[in-house]
């Protein structure tokens, strides 16, 4: 199915790995033209390397210079901006409230929500130019649903559809439309540091808490990164010019989070 994205020029945050890597890799292989930022120096190296289509900047989303700079390199190598996929995001420390500390908490929010803000304020001048232009902002199902362990994370993911519904009634008279992707358990590292982290809390072994988190979703299995990837895309595409303010669900149905 051609989507109709050749040549739509895109900004992925937080694209060298994991999820971000595969909204990258599917957006070229459509021809998008993509530049992508992560603050894992080595990681986008890597990517860059075996994907020599991109541009790249090394940039931190709670750094408003760093963002600042990676906005200039981006819109000097694409000539304008059709996409931003606010991809960036943290796991956060895993512990009851009382335990966490406080720049921990700080940091969850400054990248998960505050990142997303940086970016978009500056995308949103040169989004306004473009036939064909949207957001596309990662939240995830602990931003729809109660996270115990987890509340950091949980309120920044809450906080970006929030984020996401607002923007989409204030910028759809400027053409841009806005959606959120709220992943379920996704297959990678991330969410195996999680559940090492909680089952450490729990006292149970890591494996026991997979599988009774995967038996709180309708479709028992690993939401797999290019699942989200193609969706994203989507969005992005002329089909999708009628979607906007949505928090869409990729979760095998989770009703709720371990």
């Amino acid at each position: 199915m051609d989507l109709g994205i050749k040549g739509l020029r895109v900004l992925v945050t937080a694209g060298a790995s994991g999820i971000g890597r595969e909204i990258v890799r599917a957006f070229v292989e459509e021809g998008a033209r993509v530049h992508v930022s992560d603050i894992d120096r080595a990681a986008l190296e890597a990517l860059a390397a075996e994907t020599p289509a991109i541009t790249a900047t090394a940039a931190d989303m709670s750094d408003r210079a760093a963002v600042a700079r990676l906005f200039d390199e981006a819109l000097a190598t694409l000539g304008g901006l059709d996409c931003l996929v606010n991809n960036v995001g943290i796991a956060g420390p895993t512990g009851r409230v009382d335990q966490i500390d406080p720049a921990d908490w700080d940091r969850t929010l400054a990248v998960n929500i505050t990142g997303q803000f940086n970016c978009t304020r500056l995308a949103v001048p040169h989004l306004a130019k473009s036939g064909n232009a949207s957001i596309i902002n990662l939240s995830s199902s602990a931003g729809r649903l109660g996270f115990p362990l987890r509340t950091p994370y949980a309120a920044s993911k809450w906080a970006v559809i929030g984020f996401t519904k607002s923007l989409s009634i204030e910028l759809g008279p400027l053409g841009i439309r806005v959606n959120a992707i709220q992943p379920g358990i996704v297959e990678g590292d991330r969410i195996r540091r999680v559940f090492a982290a909680k089952a450490e809390q729990r006292g149970v072994t890591a494996e026991a808490l997979q599988e009774q988190s995967l038996a709180q979703a309708s479709i028992r299995e690993m939401i797999q990164p290019r699942q989200l990837a193609d969706q994203i895309l989507l969005l992005a595409s002329p089909r999708g010019r009628t979607i906007s303010g949505q928090a869409i669900s990729i979760c095998g149905d989770l009703q709720s989070l371990a």
